[in-house]
């Protein structure tokens, strides 16, 4: 009846600071043996031994752990929530066994007994363990819920319009930018209140700056490209001075703000904001773009990276560390190489059949110059690429595997010369002593070339855009966060959503400029260009013009 002595936080940050200075040793269980014991000797001066002979001082201390709270500062030392959560799950079995022989080997929140297992019989799970999986499984059905909730939002704003797709993308951006500064903010409003001045308006004021430079340029792009729109010329070409002007301004307020006994913070403030800017106004500065080439162009990317989230998830939780021990990434202890492979290769199957579902319909593949409150359906000359067609893959990609494996591969063919003459190339016959190997060849027939687009990206998706979210991670660690915010129930914050989609959308922009069309050159932009020559200048372009035709003929 008598309650046990709360252990001193000094002692439980000296338990972490032992568990992170403890160097890694070859076999998980015998690492965690270790570092238990270490607490039992740090922990037995503050309660006797039990009668079998496990000090209840030491329960009393790992218990503890459950109640240290998200960030922990003690001396120099600095704990974050990450850390703390993954020295839990490493000893919460631990502490379930020793809080179990503390009181005789009886769990006072327990009554059944579970069944045996192959290996003996298997401990009655205690009130705790209980709690825990009924909250495992609680924020599982918040997050799916939350999940279909986005996806429905999604869908629902794809089917209003390019336009409001757009303002959806803005408001997303404003999140962003609120949850990152806010990192800083929160870390040092110690700091900052009653001693900086407008140091709040001062980020936001870049922020609107970038925003402005950001989509006026965007909105001037569409205007050259539709004639219908030309005439708004005469008010968009004041954009560049006005975007100039708003940055002065801006940089003028970020000096005048500076206090002389805060100058190094406030420049360290400073390079915080322009690289938050970067990372989401810079990133999405082409999503606009994105957007109006063509929904697929927005709509691929993202269900790209949705999916390689999701498989790496699931093959994390049914392979992960069974092939592969070797951790993946410090800063995500959680991931693992078999979901990282895994969701890499379920990627590429999801988006060579995905792309091939969005290349049927008009609404995704059709590119669009105006902007409309009312979406009506468009109609236009397809590009290539949302055609069906029979392509061929680079012979040079079987180049680096052996032939005998390239042969068992179902598709390929094998193309020889004919009697040595190498001009005369056909499919090789079995026995055949007059045909010379030349190369493998393989057709897909029948297919959108938008599913070969579809693979490229999805490498992107699964090799490059998971470390935006490993950068997040960096980000979280650093200044002792579990969560960028709280505004989508069982995810957290907008940036733990969308880190991974900035990348992948500049990556599509750049793509589809370099692999499927110029989007910069357009007619109704040629017509703009003209009408700012001078006479002599359109004389000529025009016997250039001309020239090119008959030459052409």
């Amino acid at each position: 009846e008598n309650p046990r002595p709360e252990p001193k936080p000094a002692l439980v940050m000296t338990m972490l600071r032992q568990r992170r200075a403890q160097p890694e040793r070859e076999g998980g269980a015998q690492t965690q043996q270790l570092q238990l014991g270490t607490v039992y000797d740090r922990t037995d001066s503050l309660g006797g031994k039990s009668s079998n002979g496990v000090g209840s001082g030491g329960c009393d201390a790992l218990l503890a752990l459950l109640r240290v709270p998200d960030f922990v500062r003690y001396d120099d030392d600095t704990m974050s929530i990450m850390e703390v959560s993954e020295f839990k799950k490493q000893t919460e079995d631990q502490i379930n066994q020793v809080s179990s022989l503390a009181t005789g080997g009886i769990s006072e929140d327990s009554s059944d007994v579970s069944e045996p297992s192959g290996d003996g019989p298997r401990r009655a799970m205690t009130g705790r363990e209980v709690a825990k999986d009924e909250s495992r499984m609680r924020k599982m059905l918040v997050r799916l819920l939350s999940g279909l909730l986005m996806l429905g939002l999604f869908l629902g704003t794809l089917y209003m319009g390019h336009i409001y797709l757009c303002a959806l993308i803005a408001a997303i951006e404003v999140f962003l930018f609120h949850e990152l500064v806010k990192v800083r903010y929160n870390a040092f409003f110690h700091i900052i209140k009653d001693t900086i001045p407008f140091f709040r308006t001062t980020q936001w004021v870049w922020f609107a700056v970038a925003i402005f430079y950001t989509y006026s340029d965007f909105v001037v792009e569409i205007i050259k490209r539709n004639t219908q729109l030309h005439y708004l010329l005469a008010y968009a070409q004041f954009q560049a001075p006005l975007a100039f002007v708003l940055y002065s301004g801006a940089f003028v307020l970020t000096i005048a703000t500076m206090q002389t006994g805060h100058i190094r913070f406030q420049l360290n403030q400073l390079c915080w904001t322009i690289v938050v800017l970067c990372l989401t106004v810079g990133q999405l500065k082409y999503i606009m773009h994105n957007v109006y080439n063509g929904l697929v162009w927005l709509v691929l990317p993202i269900f790209l990276v949705a999916a390689n989230d999701t498989f790496a998830y699931f093959s994390g939780m049914l392979c992960g560390r069974k092939f592969i021990h070797r951790p993946f990434i410090a800063l995500s202890p959680n991931k693992t190489w078999e979901g990282f492979i895994g969701g890499g290769f379920a990627t590429l199957v999801f988006g060579w059949y995905f792309s091939g579902f969005l290349a049927q319909f008009t609404w995704m593949t059709c590119p669009t110059n105006e902007f409309q409150l009312f979406p009506k359906s468009l109609d236009c000359e397809l590009d290539p690429i949302f055609h069906k067609a029979s392509s061929k893959l680079s012979p040079q990609i079987f180049d680096v595997f052996p032939s005998a494996l390239v042969k068992i591969f179902p598709g390929v063919t094998e193309i020889c010369a004919k009697e040595g003459d190498f001009n005369i190339l056909e499919p090789c016959i079995s026995g055949n002593p007059f045909h010379i190997h030349d190369h493998f060849e393989f057709v897909l027939r029948n297919v959108y070339p938008i599913q070969s687009h579809a693979l490229s990206l999805g490498v992107f998706a699964s090799l490059v855009a998971p470390f935006g979210g490993f950068l997040a991670s960096a980000i979280k660690r650093a200044y002792g966060i579990k969560d960028f915010g709280s505004i989508i129930p069982g995810h957290g914050g907008m940036m733990d959503r969308m880190d991974c989609q900035f990348l992948m959308a500049l990556c599509t922009w750049v793509h589809y400029n370099t692999f499927v069309k110029m989007a910069t050159v357009s007619v109704p932009k040629m017509i703009y260009m003209h009408n700012l020559l001078t006479d002599s200048e359109k004389k000529e372009l025009l016997e250039k013009i001309a020239e090119l035709n008959t030459h052409g003929s």
